[in-house]
C-alpha cells in the first residue's frame, strides 16, 4: 500500500509539472479564469479505496522582491487510513508576476513519510537563472529559458488558453534542479459526470518522458487531465495509470466537502 499512496500523490504534483502554456505570452489585455478565493478540493482514490485529499486555492497577491505577483497554492495529504501506510503533508506555492509572464518564487514543504524537505526556488531573471536550497543541500544554480513557470504556477497559466484552438501546448517549466518544455495534447472534448453533476469538459494529456520512477518504468503510463470547457476551465477530474494500478482524483463539488 506504501508505494501507492506515494505515485498517486506524485500524480497530482506531476499534473503541474506537466501542464503548461504556449509561447511566451501574458496576461495583458485578457480576462483572468481565476479569482482570488478560488478553492478546489479533490478526493483522491486508489483504484475505490479513498486515501487522501488535495487542494489547490488562488491565495491574495504577495510582494516577493519588489514584484507584485499572484500566489497559488496546493497542498496535498494522506487519510487517517493512509497515514498508517504512508503519511504525506505536502504544501507548494507559486508567484507569478502579474502579467503572468513567468515566476518570481516556488516553495515546497515536502514530508512524505520519513522525507521531511522544504525547497525554495528563487527566480533570477537579470542573471536568467534560478537558484535552488533546501535544508542539509547544497544550494544550486541553473540557467532558464526565457519565460519559465514552477510547477503549481504553469498550472494556471495554462487556464489563459483555449483547448478549442490549442491542440498542442508547450512551456518551460522548472523546479530549480530542472528546465524542460512541458508539453500537453488536447485529445477531445467530452461529458464526464462526477458524483450528480455532469460537467462539459476537454481531456488533455501532458507527456511523460521526462518523468522518472514508476513513470519511466511503466510501459503505458498516462496521466489524463479533464477540465471543464467554459471560460474558468477548471480542473475537475486526474487519472494516472502506472503499473501498480490506476489513480484517481475527482473534485468534490462545493457543498460537499467535509
Amino acid at each position: 500500500m506504501q508505494p501507492k499512496i506515494k505515485y498517486l500523490l506524485y500524480s497530482v504534483i506531476l499534473l503541474f509539472i506537466f501542464t503548461s502554456g504556449e509561447t511566451v505570452v501574458g496576461a495583458k489585455n485578457r480576462k483572468l479564469p481565476f479569482n482570488v478565493g478560488e478553492k478546489l478540493h479533490f478526493e483522491l482514490k486508489w483504484s475505490f479505496i479513498p486515501i487522501g485529499e488535495a487542494v489547490l486555492e488562488v491565495k491574495s497577491p504577495k510582494t516577493i522582491n519588489g514584484v507584485q505577483a499572484h500566489h497559488f497554492s496546493m497542498t496535498a495529504k494522506t487519510n487517517g487510513f493512509a497515514d498508517t501506510f504512508y503519511k504525506v503533508r505536502d504544501e507548494v506555492d507559486g508567484y507569478t508576476d502579474k502579467a503572468m509572464t513567468h515566476s518570481v518564487l516556488y516553495k515546497k514543504k515536502q514530508h512524505e513519510g520519513s522525507t521531511h524537505r522544504n525547497v525554495v526556488v528563487n527566480f533570477d531573471w537579470k542573471k536568467k537563472q534560478v537558484q535552488y536550497s533546501a535544508a542539509k543541500e547544497k544550494k544550486t544554480t541553473l540557467a532558464v529559458l526565457p519565460g519559465a513557470f514552477d510547477p503549481l504556477s504553469a498550472f494556471y497559466y495554462a487556464r489563459l488558453f483555449d483547448p478549442a484552438k490549442h491542440k498542442l501546448i508547450e512551456r518551460p517549466i522548472t523546479d530549480g534542479k530542472k528546465c524542460v518544455i512541458g508539453r500537453v495534447t488536447v485529445v477531445k472534448r467530452e461529458k464526464i459526470k462526477i458524483g450528480k453533476k455532469v460537467y462539459d469538459t476537454y481531456l488533455i494529456m501532458p507527456e511523460l518522458k521526462h518523468v522518472g520512477g514508476v513513470f519511466e518504468k511503466s510501459k503505458n503510463a498516462k496521466i489524463k487531465l479533464w477540465i471543464t470547457a467554459d471560460a474558468r476551465r477548471l480542473l475537475v477530474k486526474i487519472e494516472s495509470k502506472v503499473i501498480v494500478g490506476s489513480f484517481i482524483g475527482k473534485l468534490v463539488p462545493t457543498g460537499q466537502k467535509k
